[in-house]
């Protein structure tokens, strides 16, 4: 721990030790510090977005879809839920008004998706068997070396969803996944996630590696901290 504490500034430092007091997530806000080169404002932003509690908590399939040494590090790079407070928008959002919010914001939208993440385009276009397809929002990963195909949905989650994703990841390993690249890993970003059970029974077969998470926008949580006081 001193020698990780060595290597950011004192005002970090004191920032961490004054809003966290649990040994393991003092940490992990040090080490996310330094892999990221984070500022201040940026640090004290994760800790207030409870990062540390929402980092590597992803549902998804990994352990059945992808190779054991690789599986620690795909968890980690996802989250539970995304914390969109950087847009001021209502509850009850369209899907492609929160997509086009999204990529006039995507510098901060990258910050919250975290480390590797590059933007490649939305409504990304496939032509599968003479018909056209549009993703949503088409990334990649420089650290994974894989595609990351991202649906949004404005809906609590629904089991078709997952059937829709592992197309376009199929199409997208075909079509553009190169052999440098590893296979490439959906996202599904919903409004809520729907039950546990709901969510295991919907991935247990599934070949392709999914991963099922929900978005938080300032509307939400001001009624939070309403409740909260």
């Amino acid at each position: 721990m001193p020698q990780l504490v060595a290597q950011i500034p004192w005002g970090h430092t004191r920032l961490i030790i004054d809003k966290i007091k649990d040994i393991t997530e003092i940490e992990f806000y040090i080490r996310q510090t330094i892999e990221n080169s984070w500022s201040r404002s940026v640090l004290d932003h994760q800790i207030g977005l409870s990062l540390y509690k929402r980092q590597g908590k992803i549902t998804n399939n990994f352990d059945t879809t992808i190779s054991k040494q690789d599986v620690s590090i795909l968890k980690e790079s996802f989250k539970e839920s995304y914390i969109l407070d950087f847009l001021d928008i209502k509850k009850d959002v369209k899907e492609r008004e929160l997509e086009k919010l999204l990529t006039d914001n995507i510098l901060k939208f990258i910050l919250e998706l975290g480390k590797g993440f590059a933007f490649v385009g939305k409504q990304f276009k496939l032509e599968v068997g003479g018909q056209e397809f549009f993703i949503d929002l088409l990334f990649y990963n420089y650290i994974l070396n894989r595609f990351i195909v991202i649906e949004l949905k404005n809906t609590d989650f629904k089991p078709e969803y997952v059937g829709q994703i592992s197309f376009y990841l199929s199409a997208i390993n075909k079509k553009i996944k190169t052999t440098k690249d590893k296979e490439s890993i959906g996202l599904i970003i919903c409004k809520g996630k729907n039950n546990k059970a709901v969510l295991e029974y919907s991935l247990e077969n599934v070949k392709k590696p999914i991963g099922i998470a929900e978005y938080k926008i300032m509307a939400e949580l001001g009624d939070r901290l309403k409740e909260v006081v």
